[in-house]
């Protein structure tokens, strides 16, 4: 006989492989089922990374002597009572294996009680129970894993240093705190706090216990509701950025997943405010009807799937955009507070003039409402912050393909512009202030003024957005016809390349591009489509065969969209461009004019904004 059934013990080992990857994973497991268990309290102790010892304890419903044992069997769970219960599951853990795969792992002890009366010992090695006697009657459980991988050592080999297996369990206990913020945690690593939140309830909070008071500062509250989704969560400025997308949290009832579609469209509604390369901090927490959401897709189950996935990433793009165009997106510098703000002329009993002091007193005030507008950060309104302010700015041009001087294509434009001026327009020249250019420094950026102090523009990077939002209107509502060639364009391609034209060949048709094979791996396009730019019409054709490559269909929207780009960076005023006044004052205005008057397309800056008051601070004309 050749076929044989495992044993338990092997058994549980195997499914430790996909359960216990690392000390973060038993971290993982024992503190759901903390949560589960309706939890207020959740302490975790852990001593060298977590492969010596790992210590839970909660104050939450605990266990009966029977479902004590009962716990560490193969697949035993309260939680899961038949197959239909697996599409309503409502809590975080729910396949029962977790404590059996951990306990097989491990030496492992328990002491639970549902506070009523005695509770329940247990002392476990290699998934054997070799001790049991009664404990204290305290609600709750305690569970400590200790020696972890003792009788698998081939998986010790695969741990990483102490550092890295640290730093998964606070990525962990982050993200663990930032879904349940209604739970008090404590993280303690060889008896040394790494973190606590309050268990208030209040996010925000918690993002400040996480990431920092100065980046909770910057986080905008976003909320929508539909019939199928509750989604409510802080979003960051775009002048906070990470260099990874680790830093987007998506809880869906309670669990944090990971969903390269759902940041997929948190990136894409943030688009061109981000500069290339960076991602935002977001914590989002989406609330819907279990039915909705699949959890039972992997083993660790962050990885979700959900049965009406459009409308969800839609309503989040959507919902980040519309935040994004209520708010003037400018960055401030916080400084340290001053106790007193003073001036040189007080001091010496000069009279200040009364423009100046009320400059500052409006400062002031306005810091004091921002910072009631936050109660949940705590500060002391005394802490008032100077700041120096940073605007972003960019603006929609309309000026014709066939340009000379870019500078000329302003005035040109604006008789073109009147139909055009809507509300959105109108929106964003109150988001951002008019200002009045007084010279230039190096012929790249321009100094401007108004009355809340000094302003440098990036002339490049603000007509780049001026042009981008002007060619992007134009390459989004083309006429959907072929252009002839008079002479038509011959490309080689590689082999590679070549495959893939043939295999989607029908695709480029469809969207009226016929490549015509002469050669092995030569092609002649004798037409193209007829909102392909003017002098880009290679780029962008190479451009569609790497997407066809990469993502194995043809997104004409996104072509479109780096084609504007594309242009609008080509078509802009360099550095070392000389402007006169009333060119400077021109490019500033049409700027104002721009849907999105922050950054360029590529998210970099095009404004640093110093107030009256920091350009007073900085000559020490004020303390």
């Amino acid at each position: 006989m050749k076929i044989v059934q495992m044993s338990d013990a092997l058994a549980n080992k195997i499914a430790a492989g996909e359960v216990v990857e690392r000390p973060a994973s038993v971290v993982k497991e024992l503190v759901e089922n903390s949560i589960d268990a309706n939890s207020t309290w959740i302490k975790v102790e852990i001593t060298e990374a977590g492969l010596q010892q790992i210590k839970i304890t909660d104050n939450g419903d605990g266990m009966s002597e029977t479902d004590c044992e009962m716990a560490f069997l193969p697949h035993a769970t309260s939680k899961v009572k038949s197959e239909s219960d697996l599409f309503h599951v409502k809590t975080l853990g729910f396949r029962g294996e977790a404590l059996a795969s951990i306990a097989s792992v491990s030496k492992l002890s328990i002491q639970s009680s549902e506070g009523d009366e005695a509770g329940t010992y247990l002392k476990l090695e290699g998934g054997k129970i070799i001790e049991k006697k009664k404990s204290d009657a305290r609600k709750g459980s305690e569970i400590i894993v200790e020696d972890l991988f003792f009788n698998t050592p081939a998986r010790l080999k695969y741990m990483k240093s102490l550092h890295t297996e640290l730093g998964h369990i606070t990525d962990l206990l982050n993200r663990l705190a930032l879904a349940h913020p209604e739970i008090r945690f404590e993280a303690i690593h060889n008896d040394k706090g790494l973190f606590k939140t309050s268990g208030t309830g209040d996010l925000l909070q918690v993002i400040s216990q996480v990431y920092g008071m100065n980046v909770a500062k910057k986080m905008l509250l976003v909320q929508q509701e539909t019939l199928d989704y509750a989604i409510t969560g802080y979003i960051a400025k775009p002048e906070v950025t990470r260099a990874s997308r680790s830093y987007i949290s998506i809880i869906i009832n309670g669990r944090y997943i990971k969903s390269i579609p759902l940041t997929q469209a948190i990136i894409r509604a943030y688009h061109t405010l981000l500069p290339i390369g960076r991602s935002p901090i977001v914590v989002l927490r989406i609330e819907m009807d279990p039915i909705l959401v699949d959890v039972n897709v992997h083993p660790t189950k962050l990885e979700v799937r959900f049965s009406k996935d459009k409308e969800l990433f839609t309503e989040i793009e959507d919902m980040i955009k519309s935040k994004f165009r209520e708010i003037t997106l400018i960055p401030e510098i916080q400084q340290k507070p001053k106790p007193k703000i003073q001036s040189f002329q007080s001091m010496m009993n000069f009279d200040e003039p009364v423009r100046e002091a009320s400059a500052q007193e409006n400062d002031k005030t306005q810091a004091i409402e921002n910072l009631q507008q936050n109660p949940a950060l705590n500060l002391n309104q005394n802490e008032i912050k100077e700041t120096t302010s940073y605007i972003i700015n960019d603006k929609q041009m309309n000026n014709t393909v066939e340009e000379h001087n870019p500078i000329v294509d302003f005035q040109e434009r604006e008789t073109e512009n009147i139909e055009h001026e809507s509300q959105s327009i109108e929106n964003s020249k109150m988001r951002v202030p008019q200002m009045y250019p007084v010279g230039q420094v190096q012929g790249t950026y321009i100094i401007a003024q108004n009355e809340n102090g000094l302003y440098m523009i990036d002339q490049h990077a603000a007509q780049e957005r001026i042009k981008y939002e002007f060619f992007k209107e134009k390459l989004g509502k083309p006429v959907n016809q072929s252009q002839e060639l008079l002479i038509p364009m011959t490309f080689e391609f590689s082999k590679q390349e070549s495959i893939f034209i043939e295999q989607y060949r029908e695709a480029f048709e469809n969207v009226g591009l016929n490549f015509e094979q002469f050669g092995n791996q030569t092609y002649i396009i004798r037409s193209h489509p007829s909102w392909f730019p003017n002098g880009f019409e290679e780029e962008v054709i190479r451009e569609m065969i790497d997407q066809i490559m990469n993502e194995e269909k043809v997104n004409i929207e996104s072509i479109r969209e780096d084609a504007a780009i594309l242009m609008s960076c080509k078509r802009s005023i360099k550095a070392n461009h000389y402007l006169n006044q009333d060119e400077m004052f021109r490019l500033l205005e049409d700027l104002r004019k721009t849907t999105d008057p922050f950054t360029c397309p590529h998210g970099r800056p095009i404004i640093i904004h110093f107030s009256t008051y920091e350009l007073e601070k900085m000559f020490k004309r004020v303390m």
